[in-house]
């Protein structure tokens, strides 16, 4: 059966050919967004969800639909989904990011000379008969210092626009390296020195807890006298009460904002100030960049839906389709690694430790840990995947470590997965064939060579003769056929271990059997999903 999209906001025709022409099934009801009722009525028939900013993916909504997979914002911002909801429930929520870099730039910049120059006052004015040259003195931008408060992808675009305009671009960003910040032919700066420094601010950085109201009272009163302020971002990076109370006493001379904290803003502290330029958050609203949005949307969705390729995810590593394609098998052990673990772990975890080696370790070792840990939440919770599993392994208080390593044993490349409780260590090691099968390697520290079955018997006992008998009568008596048989011993006469491949499951019976003999420290039905 086709996969099945939802599109609950306007997007592009084109958009929704893309869907039709990748042989997806879709339904384009631009305005269902706005009906929560129906909205979540309807939203179990589908396997994804296309939006804008009027839809509001809410806890509630994600509640009643156990098919959903994917939800796809056209455009950077996601405050209208409940990622945490949606992490947790398993769905990939994609954004577009690079869609509407070149709009948000542009419209910063032209904030910025709106508020230089009073434009928009200028112009009611003009527009009302009055001729008021003298009242609208502005300032140049030309040889002004601008300050950019994040230099990532639109920051970026900004501190070259203003080295354009002849200006002097200082940065502050975490993240941005002096390497990086030379290339760009921008200053790097400390947070403080921003403030005192710039003459015009503008602000490119996500709202986050550690950016929330990051232009604050105190760091308002930092500024450099006379400064203009500039906000194409995220409303509540700014005390807006605050910012009110500086352009009223002239120590912020100007300020030019496009986003607020309360959207849709139709009343504010910064409403009716002579020196403030206000836009509905336009950032984003021209024809190319809500096209380019739209039909990336589409695509990063298809793509998903078909192949497993995850772009522009905010809750998932990444995976090309390429990545997808080469990794699958790898994936598919991942998987099976850390199923076999929690189906032998009946106690809470506290850690898990991942080592990846050689071939493996220049894979997309983010994604292959997401599906490890998968497979051992799965035992506890059936529905948990890629997506909901680091968060409710964080939940859990689980620590997850990763080690990446050259080749260090006879095969290309192998995953170990050591987990550790109150009462002991774990490990189990596999890796992929030449065939693309997946394998077991190594459990506990002893070498084997398993094929991976639907269902699996694993027991543990001393090595001493008989051990093969015992196992092939009681099964025989059980009517169980082996398919394949692995044997692997630490020592002569140490702990041995043995791992079935059968072909059907295990009943208690057989496992009562087992115990009964008096033969076996362990005997542990297994069972895995190899399709």
């Amino acid at each position: 059966m086709a996969p099945k999209v939802l599109i609950s906001d306007k997007l592009s025709d084109a958009a929704v050919q893309i869907f039709k022409d990748r042989g997806i099934d879709v339904d384009f009801l631009p305005e269902l967004g706005k009906d929560k009722d129906k909205l979540r009525a309807m939203i179990g028939d589908y396997d994804g969800l296309a939006i804008r900013s009027a839809t509001k993916v809410t806890e509630k909504l994600l509640g009643a639909t156990d098919r959903l997979k994917v939800i796809g914002r056209a455009g950077i911002g996601v405050d209208n989904i409940d990622r945490q909801a949606a992490s947790r429930k398993g769905v990939i929520v994609m954004n577009t990011p690079f869609g509407n870099m070149i709009t948000t730039a542009e419209h910063a910049i032209a904030m910025m000379f709106a508020v230089a120059r009073q434009i928009p006052e200028a112009s009611a004015s003009t527009h009302a008969g009055k001729w008021e040259k003298s009242r609208f003195m502005g300032v140049e931008l030309t040889g002004k210092t601008l300050g950019v408060i994040g230099a990532g992808n639109i920051g970026g675009i900004v501190c070259d626009r203003g080295r354009g305009l002849k200006m002097k671009v200082i940065a502050y960003d975490p993240f941005l390296g002096e390497d990086k910040a030379k290339v760009m032919g921008v200053e790097k700066v400390e947070w403080d020195d921003l403030l005192a420094r710039a003459d015009f601010i503008t602000l490119h950085v996500p709202l986050t807890d550690q950016t929330e109201n990051m232009l604050s009272r105190d760091n308002l009163a930092k500024t450099k006298p006379g400064v203009r302020i500039i906000n194409c971002a995220r409303g509540g990076l700014i005390d807006e009460v605050a910012l009110a109370e500086f352009l009223s006493s002239g120590h912020v001379a100007g300020a030019a904002i496009d986003v607020f904290t309360q959207e849709p803003a139709t009343q504010n502290p910064l409403f009716g100030l002579p020196n403030v330029v206000c836009t509905p958050h336009l950032g984003a609203a021209t024809v190319e960049a809500q096209e380019k949005v739209a039909l990336q949307v589409a695509e990063q969705m298809a793509d998903y839906l078909l192949t497993g390729a995850v772009t522009n995810a905010i809750n998932m590593p990444s995976v090309t389709a390429e990545e997808a394609r080469v990794m699958g098998p790898w994936l598919k052990l991942a998987g099976h690694l850390g199923d076999f673990v929690g189906q032998m772990t009946d106690e809470p975890i506290k850690s898990i430790a991942i080592c990846h080696d050689g071939c493996v370790a220049e894979m997309n070792v983010s994604a292959l840990n997401c599906a490890v840990i998968a497979g051992i939440l799965k035992s506890a919770n059936p529905d948990v995947n890629m997506v909901s599993a680091p968060v409710i392994a964080k939940e859990r208080g689980i620590k997850i470590s990763t080690t990446n390593q050259d080749k260090s044993g006879i095969f290309d490349g192998y995953i170990k997965v050591t987990v550790v409780t109150d009462s002991f260590d774990r490990s189990v090691a596999g890796t992929v064939f030449s065939d693309g099968k997946p394998r077991f390697i190594q459990i506990k520290g002893i070498n084997i060579d398993a094929e991976i079955g639907p269902y699996m018997l694993f027991t543990t006992n001393e090595d001493v003769p008989g051990i093969i008998g015992t196992l092939g009568k009681t099964l025989g008596e059980n009517q169980i056929n082996i398919a394949n048989f692995t044997l692997g011993r630490a020592a002569v006469g140490g702990e041995a271990i043995g791992l079935l491949y059968l072909d059907g499951p295990v009943t208690p019976q057989v496992v009562n059997d087992l115990k009964g003999t008096g033969r076996f420290r362990q005997v542990k039905p297994l069972q895995f999903l190899v399709a």
